[in-house]
């Protein structure tokens, strides 16, 4: 039993369930809102996704009108976008924010959201590195906010972090903020089945991730562990189906669940988060995408820092189905580095940055951008693990 000091809550409402998008005017009135302003990405508006949700509201017109579409966000959240969206937000009078996308509209939405409540009009001069804010030094706020996840894996519309990309520094920050999650989530397996395969790949093991780092972190408590290890079950019970099936709406449905369960046991967990540390870092000065980058570096970065896994590595090989586990922790954790990299090969994502032509004769600027990374903060990745797990992963011939 533990008996130190933790705390879990899990504020977003989580409507789930294939079409349940229907509901989203009914919602909205709900929590207040009149003035609607959608925000998404091109990708959503060219592939028919985003009318699937305008015509809501115009097929069912009522108390909750969309004021607006804003679809110009574009990957990693980047913070110019962020300035853009909330002044778009206020010309079109919106009192209401619904967010439809991946990760990055959903953390450029809860931007959007910050900003607008503490009356910020440039996000640059308040953002130089990570904001740590809690209650009761910052409230509620009460602007209505729907988040509408079309793909499963950074479970940003329920977790209480956003990761913006600051252009002016060339570094991701996170605000990190009780309130700044949505209000409610509206799980919809139905959007997510024109996901292609690789992208339904990556962005799954971006769920894993978070479950790992969740599960082996030192903050780690009984509940984030059921969260963790439920996700884990789901996810690898169901990704290859999502990948290779991708309109098997069960698998997307349970994918979707397993993203949020995942992401709420490592916010309510975070500590210490190599892999994520290392990805960013690496996101950030390459542009690879964040799911792409934590599954080439997970088992790396996993057989490189055993001491953090070792004491709980055989719970989380149970939970991964794997038979006939060792006794020993260090085979165990063989096992399972060797179970992530064949997941991973299955579903057709690459073991190293090969494509990205990663330079290792700028190693020790790499190295420095690991280490000043702020999702760094709580552990500090010594320099020679650093240089070895980028070596590993960047498909060069090059020995240093």
């Amino acid at each position: 039993m533990v008996t130190s000091y933790f705390q879990f809550s899990v504020r977003t409402v989580i409507h789930n369930g294939a079409g349940s998008r229907t509901k989203l005017p009914e919602l909205i009135k709900g929590l207040g809102g009149k003035r609607v302003i959608l925000f998404t990405d091109k990708g959503l508006t060219e592939a028919g996704v985003t009318e699937k949700i305008t015509e809501l509201f115009e097929l069912m017109p009522g108390d909750v009108e969309l004021a607006g579409v804003f679809d110009d966000i574009v990957q990693d959240a980047k913070s110019s976008v962020i300035n853009q969206a909330v002044q778009f937000f206020k010309e079109n009078n919106g009192d209401a924010l619904l967010a439809l996308g991946g990760g990055s509209v959903l953390d450029t939405v809860k931007g959007v959201k910050w900003m607008l409540h503490n009356k910020f009009s440039d996000i640059h001069e308040h953002l130089l590195g990570n904001v740590l804010e809690s209650w009761p030094d910052v409230q509620p706020s009460f602007i209505p906010h729907v988040a509408v996840p079309t793909t499963a894996g950074t479970g940003a519309e329920v977790s209480p972090i956003s990761v913006i990309y600051n252009e002016n520094a060339n570094v991701k920050v996170n605000i990190i903020h009780p309130f700044i999650n949505a209000d409610l989530a509206v799980l919809d397996p139905e959007l997510t089945v024109g996901l292609p395969p690789k992208i339904t790949a990556f962005t799954g093991f971006d769920a894993l991730t978070h479950a790992v780092e969740a599960y082996f972190s030192p903050d780690a408590n009984p509940m984030t562990d059921a969260y963790a290890l439920q996700s884990t079950r789901m996810i690898t019970e169901n990704i290859t189906k999502a990948v290779h099936e991708g309109e098997n709406i069960k698998a997307r449905a349970n994918m979707l669940m397993a993203s949020s369960m995942a992401i709420s046991a490592f916010s309510l967990a975070l500590n210490a988060i190599p892999v994520h540390n290392i990805a960013h870092a690496l996101g950030a000065r390459y542009g690879i995408p964040h799911g792409l980058a934590n599954a080439v570096l997970l088992p790396n970065v996993m057989e490189s820092l055993p001491a953090m896994y070792l004491p709980r590595i055989n719970g989380f090989a149970e939970a991964l189905g794997i038979e006939n586990i060792s006794d020993s922790p260090e085979t165990c954790l063989q096992q399972v580095t060797t179970y992530i990299r064949e997941l991973r090969s299955h579903i057709g994502l690459a073991s190293t940055f090969e494509e990205v032509n990663i330079d290792l004769n700028q190693l020790e600027e790499i190295v420095t951008a690991v280490q000043s990374d702020p999702s760094g903060v709580f552990f500090r990745i010594p320099e020679e693990i650093i240089g070895r797990v980028v070596k590993e992963v960047s498909g060069s011939e090059i020995t240093l």
